[in-house]
């Protein structure tokens, strides 16, 4: 049995035929004979008999009705509770982000949501390689993650909406021969060590369109995906590395260098299953982090 089941059985007990409940359903009479035909198949006492012409409950067919109404009543409950939740501004909100995201985006979200009646985050960071952002929504409301500008887009799955698209420069010490360059090639750089990180991480396929670019292979001296323990790396002279031009906090001992030949740009995204947006609480996080990219990008 289910609900529209039980509101049959209810509106034939009060109307006393099967055309009148059709009337006051807006369906036709055949489909109110089929719904009662099913639910009499799940009971093992009959729920109604003919009296004339009339088609009226027995005993167990009015207790059913009886039982009918309180379930309406508890749905109708749930569904207020359901909207309630959905409005409120004030609910919890989980957001993860990868590192450097992490450090942008977060101190100015909690400022942001820092009234009374906004919503309270529950922050996390989440350093995952590309393609598991989007399993990352099942855990969190909303995913900060990176791909470059020229991968795949992100799966139907999710919902992805851009929050910066920011440019990958190439990080030195501030006293490094290629600093006097207002923009550097590939050629430039290419029989420098790099400092990079792990395989599968979007960074890497800009290194490796560098090294096409150059026709050579580069030397990666080491592999750190924290850009802060990178910073510090490339400034005690362990070699080059791309940075993010606008997350990033700018280090005293390091210039950054625009990279030309190559498309050397990422795409920060919130990401989060359609539902998610339902809420209230959610919309306006997901507000605030734009608010958050105009910021971080006005330096």
């Amino acid at each position: 049995m289910d609900e529209r089941q039980l509101r049959i059985l209810r509106e034939l007990g009060e109307l006393g035929s099967v055309t009148a409940v059709a009337e006051a359903l807006l369906v036709t009479p055949s489909a109110i004979s089929q719904q009662l035909r099913l639910l009499q198949r799940s009971i093992p006492v009959p729920l109604t008999e003919r009296q004339g012409r009339r088609l009226v409950l027995t005993d167990a067919g009015q207790t059913l009705a009886g039982s009918a109404i309180e379930v309406e009543s508890a749905l109708e409950r749930a569904r207020r509770s359901v909207g309630e939740f959905l409005d409120r501004p004030d609910g919890e909100v989980s957001v993860a982000a990868f590192h450097s995201a992490a450090a942008a985006f977060f101190p100015l979200l909690l400022r942001a949501l820092a009234g009374p009646g906004a919503p309270v985050p529950r922050l996390a960071d989440e350093d995952v390689p590309q393609e598991d952002f989007p399993r990352l929504t099942r855990e969190y409301d909303l995913v900060l993650a990176h791909r470059l500008e020229h991968a795949p887009p992100w799966p139907d799955t999710v919902t992805a909406t851009t929050l910066l698209r920011e440019p990958l420069d190439v990080a030195m010490p501030a006293g490094h021969p290629l600093a006097a360059k207002r923009r550097v090639t590939p050629r430039d750089v290419a029989d420098e060590p790099w400092i990079t990180v792990h395989d599968g991480f979007p960074v890497m396929a800009t290194i490796e369109a560098i090294s096409a670019a150059a026709g050579k292979r580069l030397h990666l001296a080491h592999r750190i995906n924290e850009f802060a323990v990178v910073a510090e790396a490339v400034a005690a002279g362990g070699g080059l590395a791309l940075m993010p031009r606008w997350t990033m906090r700018p280090h005293p001992a390091l210039v950054l260098r625009p990279l030309g030949g190559v498309r050397a740009r990422r795409h920060i995204d919130a990401l989060h299953r359609p539902e998610r947006t339902a809420r209230t609480a959610i919309r306006t996080v997901l507000k605030e982090l734009h608010e958050a990219a105009r910021t971080i990008q006005a330096g």
